[in-house]
């Protein structure tokens, strides 16, 4: 795989514009994008103006190896230009370039938060955007308003040559994955790992180990990564939240996650350990 280009955050967009910017252009949580059967691009262009769309909002990123980006906001009906399509972030994953994936995961959050506060939630004022840093604040009782984030631990527990997996009830059918919540108030990451499987599946774990993390657009979450080991219990599943789960071994999986999501990652490595000790 391709070692992605750098990106480096700014919120102060550059005065003048020498070369190309990178545009993100967003109707709800939906992209703008050049589609092609088996790839997709984004505008590149000198001036957003050869788009010929109204922009709500607009909001300078950074830059990715120099270019500009830059995420902007149009009308629910806009029409996209010709040759040119509205299209899900999921959808466009894997026909992307990887790189402005993830900026475009940045964009469309940046997008919904500039959206979504317009007005000071303590005391309706209109806000005002703040120029060295991603807030807005209101001038009427100070209060600073950030993007949002909400995060969330995702765990793959392991007993023996087993991995535990499950189908929440909004997947799609057939589909199995690792378990996952979002943290609560006063609670650490490791105890909020403890509580979800107890909550999920009931069982005990230990040997809580940090795995890795990853932004996921879908809206709002930062997902950190965990792997455990079983401590003991029976599966009682919740089945307000999981349809089904058990026990899998490497020879009798189900469907699982894409290859975009930290999820999926969670479990090829333990595929790939699993693989090095039947080598051994």
């Amino acid at each position: 795989m391709a070692a992605l280009r750098k990106f480096v955050s700014g919120i102060v967009p550059p005065e003048g514009q020498s070369h190309p910017a990178w545009w993100f252009v967003f109707q709800g949580s939906k992209l703008l994008v050049y589609p092609k059967p088996q790839s997709a691009t984004l505008p590149f262009l000198m001036d957003p103006s050869e788009l010929s769309l109204t922009f709500i909002r607009q909001n300078y990123l950074g830059h990715l190896d120099n270019c500009n980006c830059y995420a902007a906001e149009v009308a629910e009906r806009t029409i996209p230009p010709a040759g040119m399509a509205f299209e899900g972030l999921r959808q466009v994953y894997g026909h992307l370039d990887e790189d402005l994936f993830w900026i475009a995961a940045r964009a469309v959050q940046v997008v919904d938060w500039d959206r979504t506060h317009q007005f000071c939630g303590r005391c309706g004022v209109p806000l005002r955007t703040k120029t060295d840093e991603r807030a807005k604040e209101c001038p009427q009782c100070g209060l600073l308003h950030f993007p949002r984030l909400a995060p969330a631990i995702i765990v793959l527990v392991e007993r023996g040559g087993q991995l535990l997996l499950a189908r929440s009830r909004h997947f799609m059918p057939g589909m199995y994955s690792v378990l996952a919540g979002f943290v609560e108030p006063g609670e650490s990451l490791e105890e909020a790992v403890v509580r979800e499987v107890k909550e999920e599946v009931g069982i005990e774990i230990k040997d809580i180990r940090y795995f890795g993390s990853q932004p996921w657009p879908f809206p709002h979450s930062l997902m950190i990564g965990f792997t455990a080991t079983y401590a003991g219990g029976e599966i009682s599943l919740d089945d307000k939240e999981i349809e089904e789960g058990g026990w899998f071994t490497v020879d009798n999986l189900p469907q699982l996650p894409g290859k975009i999501s930290i999820a999926r990652k969670l479990i090829d490595g333990f595929l790939a350990k699993r693989e090095s000790i039947h080598k051994d």
